[in-house]
């Protein structure tokens, strides 16, 4: 007996080809929940990091609005996924893309509000704005067909230069948030001299847990070290327990308030090229990596990738359009089709588990009013991207250097956008001066370009 007959709903196992792919129902549904299980941490990071409260500071977006538009966002971007491009992956506001949000956008927009006199908007939602636009042009690029110009117009060296950059970035932020690495006037930043805080404690026993399950290759191992160092911030006393369900937090203080006008302004430019780019390279890195994990990719090519990338695109517009930060593939899908996920299925329970995730917003909340119990995430979400350094061409100097500019760049500038400045500037002057700039795609001379007349752009106005 095959494995269409044995299941209840054979019309479920012919529109979603179980019999081609050799799978069943039970295999599908558990590799759901495993996908979901897997990512469900960013369900916590992302209203954490969007309103500002994992950094003790406030950006003005609503924290339930962000958390019932990442949940609402990542479940449409999935089901499309799932049902239109019947593959098992994930789509979820990504990791980078935040930080380079909030860190990065949301400053440059604040100061040009400044600048402008402007009254009747906020830098939050200039920043949703510039989201949006990207999205549609990650959307236009999708239908036009010019996706893969755009990927291999930039170096590879310098792709994964700007992943490990982020990783780096991402992990020290969870330092400080664990309050392990504190301000000091001398040299910037110190190892904290109370190590055996409560904040501490809580944060090792998350970090351990977490490295250990992950180690071990158990699914789930960030949400378990969540849920872990969560058990100790109460049994410490540092977060009060104020229940588990409740209706579904309101979409409207973010809900089409993001400002496209405002975002528009030339100055703006940079950053919504720098979320283009980023979007296309998390989106055909993970569908590149878990299409060949699940022996997809058939003579070179993926089938159906035109439609794998447009639920990308419009989980981004309409994330923007509710209230998040750019929607991409997670490769924490990887973890679904280890359990023998192959089919769309896979994504449409994975994108249930984000619409009963949204009756869980008190433990949400209770969870990220504590920056050490999403602290160790970050650190090992920052381990995982740090891994893309053995990809960069070391033998080439014209290569490694601007990657290495974006690996130091982003951390030390605290700045995702000016790390990543620094190498899309650097690149093609130093293959120019080394006698290979053809070497250099026209796309990555402009980019470079409008990167340096942003820095120039400054000084050119009193003129």
């Amino acid at each position: 007996m095959d494995s269409t007959r044995r299941t209840f709903w054979p019309g479920l196992a012919a529109f979603f080809q179980f019999r081609e792919h050799g799978t069943n129902l039970r295999t599908e549904f558990g590799a759901g929940v495993t996908t979901f299980l897997t990512l469900a941490y960013i369900i916590f990071v992302q209203p954490a990091i969007l309103s500002g409260r994992m950094f003790g500071f406030e950006t003005g977006m609503d924290f339930g609005s962000v958390m019932a538009a990442t949940c609402l966002a990542g479940a449409l971007a999935t089901l499309i996924m799932g049902l239109w491009a019947n593959y098992p992956i994930a789509q979820a506001p990504g990791m980078g893309e935040n930080f380079f949000f909030v860190f990065s956008v949301i400053p440059a927009a604040a100061a040009l509000i400044a600048a402008r006199g402007w009254t009747d908007t906020s830098p939050w939602q200039v920043a949703l704005g510039v989201v949006f636009i990207s999205g549609v042009l990650f959307l236009l690029l999708s239908l036009l067909k010019v996706r893969q110009a755009l990927i291999d117009s930039v170096s590879p060296s310098l792709k994964n230069g700007i992943a490990v950059g982020i990783g780096v970035f991402i992990a020290f932020i969870g330092l400080q948030n664990a309050k392990v690495v504190v301000a000091n006037s001398g040299t910037l930043v110190m190892l904290t001299d109370q190590l055996l805080s409560a904040d501490i404690l809580v944060f090792g026993i998350g970090l351990l847990v977490m490295a250990a399950l992950t180690a071990r290759k158990v699914k789930g191992a960030i949400l378990i070290g969540i849920g872990t160092a969560l058990l100790a911030a109460l049994v410490l006393g540092k977060v009060s327990y104020s229940g588990l369900l409740a209706a579904p937090p309101s979409l409207s203080p973010t809900l089409l308030k993001m400002d496209i006008p405002r975002a528009l302004v030339f100055r703006l430019w940079p950053y919504i090229i720098i979320f283009l780019f980023m979007d296309v390279f998390d989106t055909m890195g993970t569908l590149i990596g878990v299409a060949e994990q699940a022996g997809f990719i058939k003579d070179n090519r993926l089938p159906r990738a035109g439609r794998a990338l447009l639920s990308d695109a419009v989980g981004t517009v309409a994330g923007a359009a509710m209230g998040t930060s750019t929607v991409t593939s997670f490769i924490e899908s990887s973890a679904g089709v280890a359990h023998g996920g192959r089919t769309g299925l896979t994504a449409v329970v994975t994108a249930g588990g984000f619409i009963f995730a949204l009756f869980f917003s008190p433990l949400v909340r209770m969870v990220a009013d504590y920056p050490p119990i999403t602290a160790p995430a970050l650190v090992v979400v920052g381990a995982m991207m740090i891994r893309n350094v053995v990809k960069i061409d070391w033998s080439d100097f014209t290569e490694c250097f601007p990657a290495f500019l974006v690996i130091i760049g982003i951390p030390l500038s605290y700045s995702i956008a000016d790390g990543i400045a620094w190498s899309f500037i650097a690149y093609p002057l130093i293959k120019l001066f080394s006698g290979r700039g053809r070497e250099v795609s026209w796309i990555t001379y402009l980019v470079g370009g409008l990167f340096l007349l942003r820095y120039l752009l400054p000084y050119l106005e009193r003129l």
